[in-house]
């Protein structure tokens, strides 16, 4: 047990920080929707109720949306782009392990499978990290817009309104508005990380270079 804590010591951590910020989330969400429920005189919400509710679904899966763009689109231009002096990018005057052709290590035993299958097989697994991040981010706009048009039903519903179809809720500002103002915070932040790590250290992060290392080292080896 000691072994795997240590072992996977990072997923466990986030793991947990995950779950408790969700659960946060439902219980102050909660909280919110029942005080309007409260003045619209509607019934309250019991959790079980809440946590399926276009509400709830919309604001979960909006989050989620904007972390795996902008995880998709920096694993994707970190393989093209660089920025020297940040431990974030490849070294742009060395040759870099990420760039060299898998096939060369086809015979190796302990390469993954993928590699010494060869073919499209290789191709596609030489970039499914990009790839299946961005599959997570349509799956998570999808869940975003079909549960933002559910809740805007609701809403219109409660007041005695009319709803608008999902093509008409694709078009509406409102809904674009939920997710840039995740997007620009997500690639904000990433940029900030990317600058402030030419200059700045965290001693024992592999996301810093080394305390000592000069501010024009670009990568961490």
């Amino acid at each position: 047990m000691k072994r795997f804590l240590r072992d996977n010591g990072l997923t466990l951590v986030l793991g947990l920080l995950f779950v408790a910020c969700l659960a946060g989330q439902a219980l102050t969400g909660l909280t919110s929707e029942s005080a309007d429920r409260a003045q619209h005189g509607e019934p309250a919400l019991h959790m079980v109720a809440y946590l399926g509710s276009g509400a709830f679904l919309s604001s979960l899966f909006e989050n989620w949306e904007s972390e795996f763009l902008q995880m998709s689109t920096y694993v994707v231009l970190t393989a093209y782009l660089m920025q020297r002096g940040s431990p974030e990018s490849k070294d742009l005057d060395a040759e870099n392990p990420q760039d060299r052709d898998p096939a060369l290590d086809a015979a190796r035993a302990d390469a993954p499978w993928a590699v010494r299958a060869g073919g499209l097989v290789r191709t596609i697994y030489a970039h499914s990290l990009g790839l299946t991040l961005f599959a997570l981010f349509l799956a998570s706009f999808a869940l975003h817009f079909l549960n933002s048009a559910r809740d805007a039903a609701e809403q219109a519903a409660a007041h005695g309104e009319e709803a608008s179809g999902l093509l008409a809720h694709l078009g509406e500002a409102g809904f674009w508005f939920e997710s840039f103002q995740n997007w620009q915070s997500e690639f904000l932040s990433t940029a900030v990380l990317v600058v402030l790590s030419i200059f700045l250290r965290e001693r024992g992060s592999p996301e810093s270079k080394p305390v000592s290392a000069p501010h024009s080292k670009t990568g961490t080896g």
